[in-house]
């Protein structure tokens, strides 16, 4: 086992609770959009993580401009902010990894513009080396792209890496990567389904993650 230099965290259902935020922004959207399809929390909530069009695609509700959809989803998303919390212990973890020279990064299938902003709206731009968002030109998870992107530019193997997310795409980002992956069960998956996927750990607290890093650096020394 190599020494761990880079922890890759997801953003929504890892380090903020967002659920609510994203649910009603959407269910907003499609009204804007005249589209009455019906979206329960429970359905929608099994999803977060995808892309729209997947999710879309998935229940069957007709948007005929997902680029549209997602323009007015963004305008509308900050009228619901308030509903939206850190997980507990989020800042004091990150602080932690910083301070032990941990590279810090985010990789969400959020849009750049709107990863940037909800990461500055909760005080974390601090702890990051690199912000990485949805972009035209990155293919996003679970494809690797992306993650080998964040790795080259923070100029650390995927090997030394550890991705750190809520759905089953973190997990397979990390597998398809050849970095190391571990879910937290407190997010948008069940813990039942998330072993399914095997991640190489799971976690019911973000705290755990130091230990993860510690056993790794005792191990390799």
């Amino acid at each position: 086992m190599h020494k761990i230099k880079h922890v890759c965290f997801d953003l929504d259902g890892t380090l903020i609770d967002s659920y609510q935020t994203i649910y009603n922004t959407t269910i907003k959207t499609l009204h804007h959009l005249k589209i009455e399809e019906p979206l329960t929390e429970s359905e929608f909530q099994k999803r977060i993580g995808h892309h729209f069009i997947h999710i879309f695609n998935d229940l069957a509700i007709p948007v005929p401009d997902i680029e549209e959809f997602i323009d007015i989803y963004k305008s509308y998303y900050f009228d619901f902010i308030d509903s939206s919390v850190l997980y507990p212990g989020i800042p004091e973890v990150l602080n932690e990894l910083k301070h032990n020279e941990i590279k810090i990064s985010l990789l969400t299938t959020k849009g750049q513009d709107q990863a940037d902003k909800i990461i500055d709206h909760f005080d974390l731009r601090k702890f990051f080396n690199y912000v990485m968002g949805r972009r035209p030109d990155m293919e996003i998870k679970p494809s690797p792209q992306s993650l080998h992107f964040i790795c080259n530019e923070l100029m650390i193997e995927e090997y030394r890496t550890i991705i750190v997310g809520d759905t089953e795409i973190d997990i397979h980002c990390g597998k398809n990567a050849g970095a190391y992956s571990c879910a937290v069960t407190y997010g948008y998956r069940s813990e039942e389904f998330l072993k399914a996927e095997n991640p190489d750990f799971i976690l019911h607290d973000i705290n755990g993650i130091l230990k993860i890093i510690k056993d790794f650096k005792e191990i390799s020394s």
